[in-house]
C-alpha cells in the first residue's frame, strides 16, 4: 500500500515542530544564560529553521520514497506557511519587512530541498 501524502506530510511537520522548540528552547536558555547579541539570536533562529525544515524534507522524502525534490519543497512551504499563519494570527497582522519574509522562506524550502533529496 502506498503512503497517504497528507499523512507523512503531517507526521514530517509534527518532529520538524518538536524539532524547533527544543531548539528554540536551548536557544532562549543560551540567550539567558550568556546574553547573546540580537544578531546572534537572529542566526541561531534561521539555524533553526533550516534544521528543522531539512528535517520535515527528509522524513516527507522518506516515507514518500518518489519525488524527493519535491517532497522537499512542500515540506518547506508548508512549515513556512504554518509558521507565518501563526505569526499572524497572534500578531494581528505581519509585523517584519518583506526581505526579512522572503529570506525565512528561502531557507525554509530550500533547506526542506535539500532534506528531501538527501533522503
Amino acid at each position: 500500500m502506498e503512503p497517504s501524502a497528507p499523512r507523512v506530510l503531517l507526521r514530517s511537520l509534527l518532529f520538524s515542530y518538536v524539532l524547533s522548540g527544543l531548539l528554540l528552547a536551548a536557544t532562549s536558555f543560551a540567550l539567558y544564560k550568556f546574553h547573546l547579541k540580537e544578531s546572534q539570536v537572529t542566526m541561531a533562529v534561521n539555524l533553526v529553521y533550516l534544521l528543522s525544515c531539512a528535517l520535515a524534507g527528509f522524513l516527507m522524502g522518506k516515507g514518500m520514497g518518489r519525488r524527493r525534490f519535491f517532497c522537499g519543497l512542500s515540506a518547506g512551504l508548508s512549515y513556512f506557511l504554518i509558521l507565518l499563519a501563526v505569526s499572524f494570527i497572534l500578531n494581528k497582522g505581519i509585523v517584519s519587512d518583506t526581505a526579512r519574509l522572503l529570506t525565512s522562506l528561502a531557507f525554509c524550502t530550500g533547506s526542506g530541498i535539500i532534506g528531501g533529496v538527501s533522503s
